[in-house]
């Protein structure tokens, strides 16, 4: 977009695109994001709610009629799909690395290394969950098994780095 008023955040890109495929409510949309995208991608239904909000007011989707529950359908409009369009094709921002357990290895010397050894384990136990769930997701589309391979590397180069920090942390 030609002016920061009018970006999209990419909360708001990725509803849009969500929203390609047809008309949804935010918890459908919330449900579509827990499917894949929530590992990858933080979208908490504050956010969600939040910014459907938003993109109606900028008219970059329609609300529906509301219905049972006081839910309601979210289409995107011609000016949404040209906003999705401009936001999709900008380069993305460098990446923020968010690992808790990397800020309490940081400061590991003020915990006792039994506890930071349990740490470790119960990550690695995630990520071992994590992985399971990742080469278990089949699909026909490239793009998603593009970010399926991402996550199954990503879970398979922490699992290495815990294998190998494992005992001298939990040594002290």
């Amino acid at each position: 977009m030609a002016d920061d008023l009018n970006a999209l955040n990419a909360t708001q890109g990725s509803i849009l695109g969500f929203l390609h495929e047809g008309p949804k409510t935010g918890w459908e949309l919330l449900q579509a994001v827990e499917l894949g995208l929530s590992r990858f991608w933080n979208v908490t239904p504050s956010h969600v709610y939040r910014e459907l909000q938003t993109l109606a007011e900028r008219k970059l989707v329609r609300p529906g009629k509301r219905e049972v529950r006081d839910r309601r359908s979210f289409s995107i409009t011609a000016a949404g799909r040209r906003a999705f369009n401009g936001w999709i094709a900008q380069e993305p921002r460098s990446e923020q690395i968010r690992f808790p357990l990397l800020v309490k290895v940081w400061f590991g010397k003020h915990l006792d290394p039994g506890v930071l050894g349990r740490f470790v384990e119960s990550s690695r136990i995630e990520h071992e969950d994590r992985l399971r769930l990742y080469e278990g997701i089949t699909t026909a589309d490239p793009y998603i098994a593009a970010v399926v391979a991402f996550g199954v590397g990503y879970e398979r180069a922490i699992l290495a780095w815990l294998a190998s920090v494992a005992a001298p942390l939990s040594e002290g």
